[in-house]
């Protein structure tokens, strides 16, 4: 959503917004990344903990990044997480489930999200310092 607002030239200074993103520093760990576990539906202390996923760190990333652009810490660990997660092949393992279906009854593994959300991050970034 905060891409989105972004897009069409929000003002991201609004206090909802900015409160967005201190929300996700605060999910944020500290080596960087993002991760949610979808035992998060059942127990909401869970928020922010699990396996690390490339896509959720990119999402988280984006996120901050629309609102505070490039320079911002959290937007700098993440990239840094993403590059020192990147396999030799340019690809990233994403072994856990990120999406839920129904809780405790499916959960969804999207194959292409761990390839295509950080490389959708890392060029944005790249835009962004690139000025």
């Amino acid at each position: 959503m905060l891409v989105g607002l972004r897009s069409i030239d929000f003002d991201m200074t609004v206090p909802w917004v900015q409160k967005a993103a201190d929300w996700l520093r605060s999910c944020q760990k500290p080596d960087g990344s993002w991760s949610e576990t979808c035992d998060t539906y059942e127990d909401p202390s869970l928020k922010g903990t699990g396996h690390s996923t490339p896509s959720q760190t990119a999402w988280g990333a984006m996120g901050v990044m629309a609102v505070a652009g490039p320079d911002d810490p959290a937007v700098q660990r993440a990239m840094a997480w993403l590059c020192e997660n990147q396999s030799d092949d340019g690809a990233w393992e994403e072994n856990h489930y990120t999406g839920t279906g129904f809780p405790r009854v499916f959960y969804l593994k999207y194959h292409l999200y761990r390839h295509y959300f950080p490389l959708t991050a890392l060029a944005r970034y790249r835009r962004l310092t690139a000025q």
